[in-house]
């Protein structure tokens, strides 16, 4: 009796594993869309890019799920893609190319930072409420790249941005999303963003603003344009430019999946006696992911915020991250659709997303002006920028000054004041040298 009482537990434990990976899977499946649209706008291939996704997304998941056993999904971040082609193609003028030879570099020294479990040291000593801000400031400067490509946001010569034409079709489908995207939140609906991303594709072939793809199916995109570029652009460790970039690209990755991991790890009942078991394996699992991504053609991977939902259904292991892997590889065969998925589809998710990522400034001391300042111009910094890099570096080079006038010296570690250091070195740079 026994035995069958704990075959039938165990059997229930892992059904409970895989519908919670399919709703984690359903939940994030949009970045197979988004990533290539937002790397497309850097002169990226988007076929190669959404098979450079899948397959980081792929092997991230099943590191996460072996190794640190989390139910915690991996794939290209979009914060981090955000940056590399809003911040350093577009406005800095780099090639993607050597922006992308810039994500190996980080990368690399990720691996060997998890190896040697400097990041560990490095994620307690970051003031928690700066992580809090640069994760709001990320999520508010995605969502305004989502206004601006849905049309919904727009150039104005008086007051630098205004409110886009409503006669314009398009931007009515990107307000249809929008609204059927947070309806569905609303009502807890998994797999909410991708429904309607889904519903606001349907809605657009309808009325013939979006053109039918010629097929559905298909072998998944070479990754030829994008595979191994990186490599053959390494003279970058020549230019005090890209050092710059480097640097701000290994601190955007490593806060956003900070933040998120620990946040996570929280709502699974994971974290023990204020301390993550097995952050260790984790880590390196996200730092491999990033570094075999580099090298396929796609921006740095991240903990997905999305992996809540699967969390919330009843994940609590490696398993649920496996099964999220295996539905990725299916994915492959829908590269097709890729035609389909205009910036009017993908920008209902990113504002959303934003939305989702903005959540956290509830967790600010907003009370202490020496803590809500230098988070303030954190998150104001990223979007009136338009550069994350200049955000995050508002935040630091004015934590450990007001801490240090308001009495709190203490409280600022060496750690900081290094990253205050670093961040007054990447302003030069970028000021004097780009």
């Amino acid at each position: 009796m026994d035995k069958t009482f704990h075959l039938s537990e165990n059997n229930t434990t892992a059904k409970r594993e895989c519908l919670a990976g399919l709703t984690t899977f359903v939940s994030m499946a949009y970045i197979l869309f988004v990533n290539p649209s937002v790397l497309g706008a850097a002169g990226m291939d988007k076929g190669a890019v959404f098979t450079a996704t899948a397959l980081s997304a792929i092997l991230g998941c099943l590191l996460m799920g072996f190794l640190a056993n989390y139910p915690i999904a991996i794939a290209p971040g979009l914060g981090d893609n955000a940056f590399f082609t809003y911040s350093v193609v577009l406005a800095m003028g780099i090639p993607w190319q050597k922006a992308m030879a810039g994500v190996f570099v980080a990368s690399v020294v990720f691996t060997i930072m998890s190896l040697f479990k400097v990041r560990e040291i490095v994620i307690d000593a970051i003031p928690q409420d700066l992580k809090y801000a640069m994760a709001a400031g990320i999520g508010i400067f995605i969502a305004f790249i989502g206004l601006k490509g849905g049309g919904l946001v727009v150039a104005n010569k008086s007051n630098l941005v205004g409110i886009g034409s409503l006669n314009v079709p398009s931007t009515w489908l990107t307000i249809f999303g929008v609204f059927l995207i947070a309806i569905l939140m609303a009502r807890k609906v998994p797999g909410a963003i991708f429904i309607g991303m889904v519903a606001t594709t349907i809605l657009g072939l309808a009325t013939g603003l979006i053109k039918m793809p010629s097929s559905v199916i298909s072998v998944a995109p070479s990754m030829k344009p994008t595979f191994g570029v990186a490599f053959s652009h390494l003279d970058i460790l020549s230019d005090p430019q890209m050092w710059a970039v480097i640097l701000i690209f290994f601190m955007v990755a490593f806060f956003d999946t900070a933040g998120t991991l620990i946040g996570l790890a929280q709502q699974a009942g994971i974290m023990k006696n204020g301390k993550m078991p097995r952050i260790g394996q984790a880590l390196m699992a996200d730092s491999l992911s990033m570094l075999a991504g580099s090298v396929m053609g796609t921006t740095p991977t991240a903990c997905y915020v999305e992996s809540s939902a699967g969390i919330a259904v009843g994940g609590r292991t490696g398993l649920t991250a496996v099964v999220t892997a295996v539905l990725f590889v299916i994915s492959m065969l829908f590269s097709p659709l890729l035609t389909v998925v205009t910036d009017n589809v993908t920008a209902p998710a990113l504002i959303v997303v934003g939305v989702l990522m903005a959540s956290s400034l509830r967790e600010i001391h907003w009370d202490e002006f020496e803590i809500a300042f230098p988070s303030f111009l954190t998150v104001i910094g990223m979007p009136l920028t338009y550069n994350i890099s200049y955000g995050i570096a508002f935040g630091f080079l004015t934590y450990p000054i007001l801490m240090t006038a308001a009495g709190r010296r203490k409280e600022v570690n060496a750690i900081v004041w290094v990253l205050f250091l670093l961040f007054i070195l990447m302003m030069y740079v970028l000021n004097h040298v780009a």
